[in-house]
């Protein structure tokens, strides 16, 4: 956590803070073009890299180049890869954007997207479509997306409710995120246990996947997407001054409840979207704005938007090594992330504890 500065250091943390790395900007780019040339060219129908290339620029609106791929090959490329790699895409650029949207808010590097009790909230939602026998759709009909959706805001709204009760504090915010994200886990404990029949699809849908039919849940989760970048990224040079801590920040002009609250809500609003098309993948919001800390420094106006190119890139990463790495089967994609993010976690907890960040 930021230690309180006084005005001169602080005026002094928010003016460094505004360096803007392009090197590491154009390393996240090329790996970000690596990560979508490689989800659309590997799998089990051999594609070479080249003519999926030619395949996507062919997908540009007034261009038209000969690819080289039969029919077949094509589809697979555009209705099956592509789509899932903009999917990854998204939810991965969402979550480790909100993730470091509330780390800055809460002055507290592990901090995560599910702190209010989204996770609990969407689980509960998804777990109530799938046991009440609605059915399944795909993308802006499908109902269990819908309600994990309904299910995070609503968990979103009441930790709020809760956390004014307690005197509109961000300690009394967290830990009424905490009791709701209990109360709610435990509702959806005894949902399960009276319905155990659905036990294995809803724990699918918990542990997290990216499996598309189609450009749907991409259509359902790009105006979100929109929505949350083009906000919190407005609010980055106000969480720079917010992280030298609220007394000082409201002698520079700002109001930190106003900033705090208005980051929170949208960012919470971006990865309830998040989460109910891709089910529960952790550490993501933790791990990668961490990591762009350690190459860029804690400057949001750098962090925000590499925090989206990053998280994209290793979301597309993760699920391609999901869906390969016991191929013909395919791994929960939250296991891949858990098995990375959990030891860098526990760095990231050791390391925040012996220097501010």
């Amino acid at each position: 956590m930021t230690p309180d500065l006084g005005s001169a250091d602080a005026e002094r943390f928010v003016v460094e803070t505004r360096r803007f790395p392009l090197g590491w900007f154009a390393v996240a780019w090329v790996a970000l073009a690596a990560a979508v040339l490689a989800g659309v060219t590997i799998g089990p129908a051999s594609i070479g890299w080249l003519d999926a290339l030619r395949e996507l620029v062919d997908q540009i609106p007034g261009v038209h180049i000969d690819s080289g791929l039969g029919p077949a090959q094509a589809a697979i490329v555009t209705k099956i890869r592509l789509p899932r790699v903009v999917l990854g895409l998204l939810v991965g650029a969402m979550l480790s954007l909100t993730g470091a949207a509330y780390q800055g808010a809460f002055r507290n590097p592990l901090v995560d997207p599910y702190l209010l009790g989204i996770a609990a909230g969407a689980g509960l939602g998804a777990t109530l479509a799938i046991v009440s026998g609605l059915g399944t759709g795909t993308g802006l009909v499908d109902p269990v997306p819908l309600a994990a959706f309904a299910g995070a805001l609503i968990a979103v709204v009441i930790s709020y409710a809760a956390g004014n009760i307690g005197g509109r504090s961000t300690v009394s915010l967290v830990l009424a995120g905490v009791a709701v994200a209990s109360f709610l886990t435990a509702l959806q404990t005894y949902v399960l246990q009276r319905h155990s029949d659905v036990i294995r699809e809803v724990y699918s849908w918990i542990l997290g996947r990216l499996a598309t039919s189609g450009w749907g849940e991409v259509v359902l989760l790009a105006p979100y997407f929109l929505f949350t970048c083009v906000v919190v990224l407005r609010y980055s040079h106000a969480l720079d001054v917010l992280s030298v801590g609220d007394e000082e920040a409201a002698s520079l002009g700002l109001d930190p409840r106003r900033v705090r609250a208005i980051v929170v809500v949208v960012a919470s609003l971006g990865a309830a979207a998040a989460v109910s098309v891709s089910g529960l993948i952790g550490f993501v919001g933790i791990i990668v704005p961490h990591a762009v800390r350690l190459l860029v420094g804690v400057g949001h106006r750098a962090v925000l938007p590499m925090s989206i190119l990053v998280g994209g890139a290793f979301m597309v990463f993760a699920d391609l090594l999901a869906r390969t790495v016991v191929s013909p089967a395919e791994l929960p994609i939250g296991v891949v992330t858990a098995f990375v993010g959990a030891p860098f976690f526990v760095v990231v907890l050791r390391t925040s504890s012996r220097r501010a960040w």
